[in-house]
């Protein structure tokens, strides 16, 4: 006999799994599905064991800087297996929690592959099971192009499995993932070298970003191959470019961005639309061409973002079984982080987006070497940038890059969704000496 739920969701990530949450706390009976592994890519492949890496060259910064301040330190080792193990760890402790999480919550959960038999039903490990709603929150895996020799790297996910610290990398693509990977390998030892289409890391980004990272990653030894298109890769890892060959390589990381895991849901049987790339459509309500039918997170191909999932979840479950109506997520303003090194922030229009939507902004922006770097001989960038518009300079746009550029971002985009001036940055008192206080000051 088929089982009946109130919400059923293919994909145990970030999106998938705060839907059936919240909508366990207003009593709902749901189950929640994943092929792989509890956690999505968020927990396992993606942003918490990014972070520990990250943690990891901050720390290995931090003893190369150390004799910038009279400290005379002397690294006897450092082990990538140990680092792995703990970072592994860790990430398992994360995934053990959840089965007894769900079941305290009374959520059942399936490790299998979910399909759509029709706009009601969905089918795992050959049973049936029905719901009245039904979440697609599938998430997304790293693109591999389609080119000779694309075997010989490995993806993000494999980057996770390296057993060591490879000596010279090849990066293949200059964004979000690409620019985090370089940077982690290359403060941990590695040789690194970023290969990409446009002609400057992070495209999409302002300018102010682009340039500042750029000049900091060359300063701290890293090669930008800007304007670039792999061709080929032979099995010594060369690699066959529009500028030439380049060789030499332990390990290339293909990091040319990610593809939804759309293909095997069985759309067709329930008629969910998707585009071209497997993307699937909804509306500001999450809501799929099919009207019991939803969509979250990497599937829906907008701010592919953990945070963003797991917001559009929760507002999902509000507006089903709590009565608000128009609860949903406004994916305009969403603030966001690249762990860079060092870190960069970003929330609202950059400088070109704003020129090309308003007729008057007027920019703020500040670009220094922080006091933390004041006495070492490798120093980074702060830079700084508020996009303002109209008379009264709503803040429409703000752009950081530099030490605590992660944290200082998240108070900020609380200030600039509820629409501040630069007025009321001006009339807050800045703390000094900080970085942040920049922010209230600039001129």
């Amino acid at each position: 006999m088929t089982k009946q739920y109130d919400m059923i969701a293919i994909g145990a990530g970030s999106g998938g799994l705060s839907a059936v949450e919240r909508a366990s706390e207003y009593g709902k009976k749901c189950l929640i599905i994943e092929a792989k592994t509890i956690g999505g890519t968020c927990v396992n492949v993606g942003c918490v064991p990014k972070k520990v890496m990250w943690f990891a060259a901050n720390a290995a910064t931090q003893i190369n800087n150390a004799q910038g301040f009279g400290f005379n330190i002397e690294v006897k080792n450092f082990s990538w297996k140990k680092l792995k193990q703990g970072r592994d760890n860790y990430i398992k402790g994360i995934t053990d929690w959840y089965d007894g999480y769900l079941e305290k919550l009374g959520i059942d959960y399936i490790h299998g592959f979910g399909k759509l038999v029709n706009k009601n039903t969905v089918s795992v490990n050959g049973e049936e099971y029905t719901a009245e709603h039904i979440v697609l929150s599938p998430g997304g895996k790293p693109s591999v192009p389609n080119i000779e020799g694309a075997e010989y790297g490995i993806t993000s996910d494999g980057f996770f499995e390296l057993d060591a610290l490879p000596k010279k990398v090849a990066v293949i693509g200059g964004g979000y993932i690409g620019v985090e990977l370089a940077g982690v390998l290359n403060a941990l030892g590695s040789e690194v070298e970023i290969f990409g289409r446009a002609d400057t890391l992070l495209r999409g980004f302002d300018p102010m970003i682009q340039e500042a990272l750029d000049k900091d990653y060359t300063a701290h030894g890293i090669t930008l191959h800007h304007g670039t298109t792999i061709d080929k890769v032979s099995s010594d890892k060369t690699i066959f470019t529009n500028h030439g060959e380049f060789g030499g390589f332990d390990q290339i990381i293909w990091a040319v961005g990610r593809d939804p895991m759309t293909q095997h849901l069985g759309l067709e049987n329930a008629g969910v639309e998707s585009n071209q790339r497997g993307f699937i459509p909804t509306d500001k309500f999450q809501v799929t061409n099919v009207d019991n039918i939803f969509a979250l997170g990497d599937a829906t191909g907008r701010a592919p973002l953990t945070p963003v999932a797991i917001a559009a979840g929760r507002r999902l479950s509000d507006r089903l079984y709590n009565n608000m109506t128009d609860r949903h997520l406004d994916y305009s303003a969403i603030a966001t982080v690249v762990f860079s090194h060092p870190p960069i922030g970003t929330i609202g229009l950059t400088e070109i987006e704003a020129n090309k939507k308003f007729d008057k902004i007027k920019i703020y922006k500040s670009e220094f070497t922080p006091m933390a770097d004041a006495l070492l001989n490798h120093k980074t960038t702060t830079a700084l940038k508020l996009v303002c518009v109209g008379d009264d300079e709503k803040i429409i746009g703000c752009h950081i890059m530099g030490h605590g550029a992660d944290e200082m971002l998240q108070g900020f985009a609380v200030a600039i969704k509820m629409e501040a001036t630069k007025k009321q940055f001006d009339d807050t008192v800045a703390i000094h000496p900080t970085s942040a206080e920049e922010l209230v000051t600039l001129r």
